[in-house]
């Protein structure tokens, strides 16, 4: 079997023929698996959220891109065509999290530069990227817990919004990696869990991950964050992101706008941590990010059961958008960036660290 390297908890295995993926819709429950075997069940997977986390979508969308080759060789099809489908089936999957886009972008690239293989070649030059992509996802999280447990001070109270560990990337984690880091130093006395409402993250699986580690943490719902850090039992807000735009506004779970108004309202620190995979240059502003809208049932229901009166509507944004002036600092693997962050997230792309 062929795996990516792992930690305690992980989203995702590869067995060379197949993606495995931890169905966290079950969780904490149940730990059952999902084996997607064409891009189609990836996709489907990526969509109705048994793989959830920005870094987590990508690793999987890659893979997506290996089985459609792999599937088109033993078919005997096209493999040029097959591929612009299968990349075409995984970006329709959700809208947000652009480190879906860039990971199906980068294969296509891969693809595209191998022109004079065979087919077998280039399926196998496919896989090696997407174990690639694996691989780098899981070192920058090692080295965003590395460089953001130093901004973490001795007995700090930590507040965190929806799951952004091992379940939501490679292997480690990205705001919840910089927890898992800060504690790993002795640093951590408690973290403050919200729930992340509709779809219960926090509660379900940033609860199971701590429980996993070892890390003290206490639920919270979210809307008790502000009153929190009102009576001064709140150090530092850490978050993860789904996309961070030129300007350095952040698209994250909704909720989070919140809970970066209430900190800098209250003369919090407000850190984001996200793998630089996840900037998007293209974009000048947070206005532009696409929002995605899941089902009002997710709101209306839990688990099947009606929680609002017969003929209720509800609506469902899946992400909010924090203005980078509410940021004090982004996490990535290649440094810490500082307002203003329109020159500090690009020194940081080329390398450079702030």
């Amino acid at each position: 079997m062929l795996n990516g390297p792992m930690e305690k908890v992980t989203a995702l295995e590869w067995t060379g023929t197949k993606l495995r993926l931890l169905d966290q819709r079950l969780l904490p429950d149940r730990e059952e698996w999902v084996n997607c075997e064409t891009e189609k069940d990836v996709a489907a997977a990526i969509r109705n959220l048994v793989v959830r986390g920005a870094p987590a979508i990508g690793i999987a969308a890659a893979f997506g891109m290996v089985l459609s080759a792999k599937n088109t060789l033993k078919e005997k099809r096209n493999l040029s065509g097959a591929l612009a489908m299968a990349k075409d089936e995984l970006l329709r999957s959700r809208p947000t999290a652009v480190n879906l886009f860039w990971a199906v972008e980068r294969m296509w690239t891969v693809f595209s530069q191998t022109t004079g293989a065979n087919d077998e070649e280039r399926a196998k030059r496919l896989e090696e990227e997407a174990l690639k992509i694996w691989t780098e996802d899981v070192e920058a999280n090692e080295r965003m817990g590395e460089l953001g447990s130093q901004l973490v001070p001795p007995g700090a109270r930590i507040l965190t919004h929806c799951n952004t560990g091992a379940l939501a990337t490679g292997g480690y984690g990205t705001a919840l990696g910089v927890i898992r880091s800060a504690f790993r130093q002795g640093k951590v006395q408690w973290v403050w869990v919200n729930e992340t409402r509709p779809v219960l993250q926090g509660a379900r699986l940033t609860m199971w991950e701590c429980q996993k580690e070892g890390i003290p943490a206490r639920l919270i719902a979210d809307s008790a964050g502000p009153w929190l850090m009102q009576r001064g039992m709140v150090d530092l807000v850490i978050v993860g992101a789904d996309r961070i735009v030129a300007n350095g506004d952040v698209a994250n779970k909704i909720g989070t706008y919140m809970l970066a108004l209430s900190a800098f309202h209250h003369g919090i620190p407000f850190y984001v941590a996200a793998p630089t995979s996840t900037l998007d240059f293209s974009l000048p502003s947070g206005q532009s990010i696409p929002i995605e809208e899941r089902s009002p049932e997710e709101v209306t229901t839990w688990k099947g059961v009606r929680v609002v009166p017969v003929g209720s509507e509800g609506f469902n944004p899946a992400f909010d958008v924090t203005p980078a002036r509410l940021i004090s600092g982004i996490i990535t693997e290649k440094g810490v960036a500082r307002p203003p962050f329109t020159e500090s997230l690009k020194a940081l792309s080329r390398g450079g660290s702030q």
